[in-house]
């Protein structure tokens, strides 16, 4: 309260995404991947979803490449194999 009426607290700016300290390699192989995935099945029809309901190309492709690394990180701590058809799903 400032003077009898509400005020906000001054926050900081947060960082919102990959930290300081994030690995920039990785992160242009997520990049490559979804991009080369907007051309490719499974992924293509991923990406084509996401335009369809009025999504940005960039945000569209951020996206994708996140789903792309959360499979990676998926398949890499199950030691399972790649499967297709759980693109589309969620």
């Amino acid at each position: 309260m400032v003077n009898g009426k509400v005020h906000r607290r001054a926050k900081r700016a947060v960082t919102r995404g990959l930290n300081h300290n994030y690995n920039r390699e990785l992160k242009n192989v997520f990049k490559a991947a979804a991009l080369l995935g907007t051309v490719t099945e499974p992924f293509k029809q991923y990406y084509d979803g996401l335009r369809a309901t009025g999504m940005k190309p960039e945000m569209a492709r951020l996206t994708l490449a996140r789903k792309i690394a959360a499979i990676t990180l998926a398949v890499w701590k199950k030691g399972e194999g790649f499967d297709a058809s759980k693109v589309i799903q969620g």
